[in-house]
């Protein structure tokens, strides 16, 4: 179990009231914030202590107005809990708000301790099982088909009871009281019924099983949270009965965070009527504009990119994620899959009170498609791009003589969006972006964009950019490094953060992440 450090502000110290789990590292201290004396000619002469990090906060009296500017430097948002003896008015109302603060009963106080509070450690982990580990069970005689990467399909007359079709043939792993939160994404025909088995056993042993759950399909339709009963491999296997087709899509495995968010506190999980999974973070920062946007990149690790980078602009932000395919499916899909995107955007504009020209959509490689798809949603202020990729029908084409396995996940990207790999679905790949793209009134929008001159993904993404945008009044500036697409990655970033600093100071009066 990861060690939890909370800092608590109040008149007693809980570790002297409560009991606290082996995790809990509590510090109370009476005034957050406040260094040592020293005399003013030495002021500038004291050195600078790196700021304690905390993982969650709780206050029990109402924060010294002294202590309000370093509370906001170190709180992260959702991780903060007040009591009722904490007055919420002035500066100390703005702060609960910036950091989404919770209301805390004092009867809760001793269970959210023991409880909830091992949610709250510092490091998320989410991750795909591998598509090449599933295993077709021994004795299975119906057919296979294995569609890329994307799912294998199973065609067969199962029988009248659940037996077991698939498995994953490499354990994960458990320890004890750790949580998991398990989503297995499948499609059947109606006639065919599925159960998941999960058997953990005990570790260093083949035989000894510790804990054994089975989910129906009812169960499935949910995130399973599951809490490790020992510390041990797990093994997972999927059953069927009935006659027909079934689709194994993917198995996803993340850090559980209980009851409070999905990687991150706070994080959001949105689901279609298919499984198709969008996450979003969401961070009030000052809670001035501009609302910063910005889509993940090609993850094979799921979870939230960029999070310490758009902190640091001081400003709201929307972090925005997907784990389809093996790190990512660019954001498209069906209109109920995009609808979730412009919800997400839009919901959280209106809670700022934000119009579009007070939001800046950003990406890197496979979020530049996110951000500039949406853009024509939202019409933002501006779009900052590095590594921009717009015909993902020419990036898939690319794979076979311009970059042979340099990005196979392009060819699953066409077919899951197309259903085909042929001509025709690279140019309806093509124009289901430009289509939008060059419809869109683009007058209020800058484009700040950094480019690879030699790009093997999309090579004419920004020049078709520029000749796509029709619109009077648009700005678009850019710079073109030499290179292949992943060759000066430092060089896209150190552009596109500098752009970023550019916007927020000249268009929003910011500097160095402040209004």
């Amino acid at each position: 179990m990861e060690e939890i450090h909370i800092l608590q502000l109040g008149n007693e110290n809980w570790s002297n009231v409560y009991t606290l789990p082996e995790w809990v590292h509590l510090d109370y201290v009476e005034c957050f914030g406040k260094e040592e004396d020293v005399p003013e000619e030495d002021e500038g002469k004291r050195p600078k202590k790196p700021m304690k990090p905390y993982d969650m906060f709780f206050f029990d009296r109402t924060p010294l107005e002294e202590e309000i500017k370093p509370l906001y430097q170190a709180i992260k948002a959702y991780t903060l809990f007040i009591t009722k003896n904490v007055e919420i008015e002035g500066d100390v109302a703005w702060l609960c708000r910036c950091k989404r603060a919770q209301h805390i009963t004092s009867i809760d106080i001793q269970r959210f301790l023991l409880e909830e509070t091992k949610y709250y450690f510092p490091k998320p982990y989410g991750s795909k099982f591998n598509m090449k580990d599933i295993a077709i069970a021994q004795g299975f005689s119906g057919k296979v088909k294995w569609n890329g990467n994307y799912s294998v399909e199973l065609e067969n007359d199962f029988g009248e009871e659940f037996r077991q079709v698939a498995y994953w043939r490499y354990n994960t792993f458990l320890s004890q009281g750790q949580g998991s939160d398990l989503w297995l994404e499948y499609s059947k025909d109606s006639t065919v019924s599925i159960s998941m088995e999960i058997t953990q056993f005990a570790n260093g042993s083949i035989s000894h099983v510790i804990g054994q759950w089975k989910f129906d399909e009812e169960d499935l339709q949910q995130v399973i949270q599951l809490e490790s009963k020992g510390t041990g491999p797990v093994f997972i296997s999927i059953s069927a009965k009935g006659k027909g087709k079934l689709e194994i899509i993917a198995l996803h495995q993340r850090k559980s965070r209980g009851s409070h968010g999905y990687f991150l506190p706070g994080g959001e999980r949105h689901v279609t009527a298919n499984g198709e999974e969008a996450f979003c973070y969401f961070e009030p920062g000052d809670l001035q504009p501009p609302l910063c946007v910005y889509f993940s990149g090609y993850k094979t690790l799921q979870g939230f990119e960029g999070y310490y980078m758009m902190k640091g602009m001081g400003c709201p932000y929307l972090l925005i994620a997907e784990p389809r395919l093996e790190g990512g499916a660019f954001y498209m899909g069906s209109e109920e899959y995009e609808k979730i995107y412009v919800e997400m955007i839009r919901k959280y504009m209106k809670e700022l009170g934000f119009t579009a020209d007070q939001v800046v959509l950003s990406g890197l490689s496979m979020g530049t498609y996110g951000a500039l798809y949406y853009g024509c949603d939202i019409r933002p202020h501006a779009i900052i791009l590095g590594k921009p990729l717009a015909s993902v029908g020419d990036v898939a084409a690319n794979e076979k003589y311009v970059r042979p396995g340099g990005f196979p996940t392009s060819l699953d990207v066409l077919r899951f969006q197309c259903g085909a790999s042929d001509e025709e679905a690279i140019r309806a790949l093509n124009a289901k972006f430009w289509n939008k793209f060059e419809t869109t009134d683009w007058g209020n929008s800058k484009f700040a964009i950094s480019y690879m001159m030699e790009d093997d993904y999309d090579a004419n993404a920004y020049q078709m950019l520029i000749s796509h945008i029709q619109s009077e009044g648009a700005q678009v500036y850019g710079k073109g490094l030499h290179g292949r697409h992943n060759d000066n990655s430092s060089g896209i970033i150190s552009w596109f953060l500098n752009q970023y600093g550019k916007i927020l100071a000249e268009d929003f009066g910011r500097r160095k992440g402040k209004k």
